[in-house]
This record gives structure tokens, C-alpha cells and sequence, in this order.
């Protein structure tokens, strides 16, 4: 006789177990502890088995049907449903360990493994953890679809950061195909996304490139009461016309006092290729006086908060902003377009100066040969450009 809800809610734990049969194999086990577990019972390949659904009322009588008549449909396929049972748990298993989150992050681990920069590493965890992360992270990655993604680029691409939108739309496509390589993801949808972002708008660096402008900008930093490290920051990076993120993560131990050499590991340059840069006298001296106040830290500007810190990546910007230039007229980045610019317009080799940038020659010949053979001129051309920044600042008529 088929059970009933209320035969169900009336059954009493006794001193053994025992069952409440509903027909067709299904029953409820009842136990001395009061547990009340649904159970099916059956034959497969001739060998009796048994399937449990789940505890009673958490799994209704109704429910408990169901899932027997389901059973029924896997007997009657030639299907074992404990062994469906296991491979779903299996699959379910495999599925939480090849979310996008957890895919992206062997990703990156692989890049980190190839010896790609920290700061680039970091990027690249922003855009797919942190932009990515709250729509797509959970999402098992072969169950993805391009609309999905889509809808996350377009968030972004409102908010009006349109390169952002492009750049996360191509580091998930390498998230993808990194997936597919694992055979973990049978497609990239990315690749349907190629023409549904709005181009960006090009943006130049913001620079002065006006000698009297940019001495206006060198007597304001000199007269910056701000925290020491970013002044001193702001003239390194004036000095050297090095990369930002280069001057903020300089080490004491990569300054050569004696032979005035600031030697840049590969895994700190953008280019990956180790670079050193000549110091002229002018930079050294903005060294030796941030010494006494850095020298006991790794870094030679660290952070204001803490003396392990990089310099947060707007401290310098922010301290130009304070100073009255605004982002279209200035950034700490608008040195290296200031002094690219100026040291062409006055004759200076072309190739010297992108060799001083650290830029590299698409030439491998030529590119070993630029690096045995400019660094002399390379020193003369770093000193040449601090005594220029001096001429500057003595001139008159703009941001005095």
C-alpha cells in the first residue's frame, strides 16, 4: 500500500530499523537515532543494489517519486543510477575546480613561471579577479557563453574606460585558450567579440615639452612640501626619464654609487630585458639626499605608509595634480615624451635616445649592437639632459 504524508509524519523511531514501503523498490528507513532516510532498492546486470535520495522531510514523499521514476528511466536505458550518480558527482567535482576564477589563476601562475613582471602579473589578477571575477569567477569555464562575457565588457565599456573594456576582452580570450589547451573549454567566445566593443579614443601622454613650461613644472617640484620620497621620485623620474613603475620600484641594491649605474633587472622592465641606466651627477645628488631618510629600506622611494611599500601608482600624478598641472598638461610618465622630444628636436641621435628609453630595436643584430655600442653615448646623453633640465629651470614665464 502507497504511503501517505501523514503515515510519514507519525513514524517513530523503534530499537532497530526498519521500513515504510511505498512500492516499486522505494522505502523509508527509519532509525533507532530517528533519522528518516529514502532508499530505492533494485536490481542491476542481476546483482540486488541500493540508492539512497535523500533524507525525509527534507526530500518530500512526492519528490522521493520522482526521483524512483527517474531511476526507473535509467534501468530501462541500460543505465546503472548509482553510476549515473557517481559520474555527476564527478562531473560536478571537475566543474567547481574549472571555474573561470580558478583557470585564471593557473593562468597566471603559468605566465609568473615564464618570469613576467610583478606589476604586470598584478594587471593581469585586477582585470580578470577583480573586473572579471564577480560575474564570470564562479561560472564553470566550459559553460561560459560570449553573451555572458559580452555583458561584462559592456559594463565596463558604459562606465566609459573603453580600453579597459578591450584590454579585459583579450586577457579573457587568453584565459580561454589557455583552458582549451587543458581541455577544459572547447571554444573561446571571446573570438565572436572581436568587433563588439567600441574602439577607444587615442589618448598621447600628457607632457611639456615647452622648455620654460617644463621649467615652471621642475621649480614647482623642487618647491613641493609633500612627502619626500615622491618629490624625489618626481626628479629621478625627471632625471632618468625612466618608466613610473621603474623608478617606484627601484632598490638601493641596484644603485651602483661608485660607478653611477642604476641596473634594472629584466623582471622589472616592461620589455623583460635588463637595462641599466646612466646617473648623472644631478641624480646622484637627488639620491644622496633621499638616502638618510630611505637608506635603511629595500626601496630608495617607498611608500608613505609604510617603508616596504611600493609608492602607490598615483602618489606621483597626485602630487602633480596639487601642484596645479592638471592630467592634460602633465603625468609622471610625460617625462620620457618630454625628453624624447626635446633631446630629438636638438639633434641628438635617434637611436641613442631610444636605447636611453629602454625601448627595444625590432632588429636582434641590430639590437645586441645598440647595446654594446651606445652605452658611452648614452652617459654623455643622461648628463647632457639633467644640465638641460637645470638651463630650464632657470628660465622664466610659465608656472614660476
Amino acid at each position: 500500500m502507497p504511503l501517505t504524508d501523514l503515515a510519514l509524519r507519525n513514524a517513530k523511531p523503534k530499537d532497530k530499523p526498519y521500513k515504510l514501503f511505498d512500492g516499486g523498490g522505494l522505502h523509508l528507513l527509519v532509525n533507532p537515532n530517528g533519522s528518516r532516510i529514502w532508499r530505492l532498492a533494485y536490481r542491476f546486470a542481476g546483482k540486488p543494489k541500493q540508492l539512497s535520495f535523500g533524507p525525509y522531510p527534507t526530500v518530500s514523499l512526492a519528490e522521493a517519486r520522482q526521483k524512483r521514476e527517474e531511476a526507473k528511466k535509467q534501468l530501462l536505458g541500460g543505465e546503472d543510477p548509482s553510476a549515473v550518480r557517481k559520474l555527476e558527482k564527478v562531473a560536478a567535482s571537475v566543474s567547481s575546480a574549472n571555474t573561470f576564477a580558478a583557470v585564471a589563476e593557473e593562468f597566471i601562475e603559468r605566465l609568473r613561471g615564464r618570469g613576467i613582471a610583478e606589476i604586470t602579473l598584478a594587471k593581469k589578477r585586477w582585470l580578470l579577479a577583480d573586473l572579471a571575477g564577480p560575474s564570470l569567477g564562479h561560472r564553470p569555464i566550459s559553460e561560459i557563453s560570449a553573451f555572458e562575457v559580452l555583458s561584462v565588457l559592456q559594463q565596463i565599456e558604459r562606465s566609459g574606460r573603453r580600453e579597459t573594456a578591450r584590454r579585459l576582452r583579450s586577457s579573457i580570450g587568453a584565459v580561454f585558450r589557455f583552458a582549451i589547451a587543458t581541455l577544459r573549454a572547447e571554444n573561446d567566445p571571446t573570438f565572436a567579440l572581436r568587433d563588439a566593443l567600441e574602439r577607444p579614443q587615442v589618448r598621447h601622454i600628457s607632457a611639456l615639452t615647452d622648455p620654460k613650461a617644463l621649467g615652471g613644472l621642475l621649480r614647482a617640484v623642487d618647491e613641493y612640501t609633500g612627502w619626500p620620497t615622491v618629490r624625489s621620485a618626481l626628479l629621478f623620474t625627471a632625471l632618468t626619464f625612466a618608466r613610473p613603475g621603474e623608478v617606484r620600484g627601484a632598490r638601493w641594491s641596484e644603485i651602483d654609487f661608485e660607478k653611477a649605474v642604476w641596473s634594472i633587472p629584466a623582471e622589472r622592465m616592461k620589455m623583460r630585458r635588463a637595462h641599466m641606466v646612466p646617473l648623472s651627477r644631478q641624480a646622484v645628488a637627488v639620491l644622496n639626499e633621499i638616502r638618510p631618510l630611505t637608506g635603511s629600506s629595500e626601496l630608495v622611494f617607498p611608500s608613505i605608509r609604510s617603508n616596504k611599500k611600493l609608492l602607490s601608482e598615483n602618489a606621483m600624478n597626485s602630487a602633480l595634480r596639487r601642484m596645479g598641472f592638471t592630467q592634460d598638461e602633465m603625468t609622471s610618465h610625460g617625462f620620457r615624451a618630454a625628453a624624447s622630444s626635446i633631446l630629438n628636436e636638438k639633434g641628438h641621435s635617434p637611436d641613442v635616445i631610444e636605447a636611453a628609453l629602454g625601448h627595444l630595436d625590432s632588429n636582434e643584430v641590430r639590437r645586441a649592437y645598440n647595446r654594446a655600442t651606445y652605452w658611452p653615448e648614452r652617459v654623455v646623453l643622461l648628463q647632457v639632459w639633467a644640465d638641460l633640465l637645470d638651463e630650464f629651470r632657470a628660465m622664466k614665464g610659465q608656472r614660476a
